[in-house]
């Protein structure tokens, strides 16, 4: 089967999927850094499309990286700087398979992991 790779961005602060969020996808060789993809969340906190389609996959060593600070600044946050602005998450795909990556969001905190 094909790989793909999905996300969504969950505000467990405010108990809500956080819409608006710009995201950029990059593929991780060695050192070098190659930009793939951008999306936006939608209201439900998720891509319109998956953010790696089929067409488009392989295996390798990826980088999300999630663009937070204005929606945080949105939810009220008004430290400057803003303890998170930008959430790297570096991962693997070593099978032809759908990987999901959530972020899961706070303003002092975020966590991950691979869901299906």
């Amino acid at each position: 089967m094909p790989g793909y790779l999905t996300t969504h961005v969950l505000d467990t602060a405010q108990g809500c999927p956080a819409a608006g969020i710009d995201i950029t996808l990059f593929r991780l060789d060695g050192d070098a850094r190659t930009k793939i993809a951008t999306a936006r969340t939608n209201a439900d906190g998720r891509t319109d499309t998956p953010i790696l389609p089929q067409d488009d996959f392989a295996t390798g060593r990826y980088e999300l990286v999630f663009h937070c600070g204005d929606y945080l600044r949105a939810q009220g946050q008004s430290d400057d700087p803003l303890f998170l602005d930008d959430v790297p998450i570096r991962f693997g795909m070593a099978e032809g398979a759908h990987c999901h990556v959530p972020l899961l969001l706070s303003p002092f905190g975020y966590s991950t992991y691979r869901g299906s």
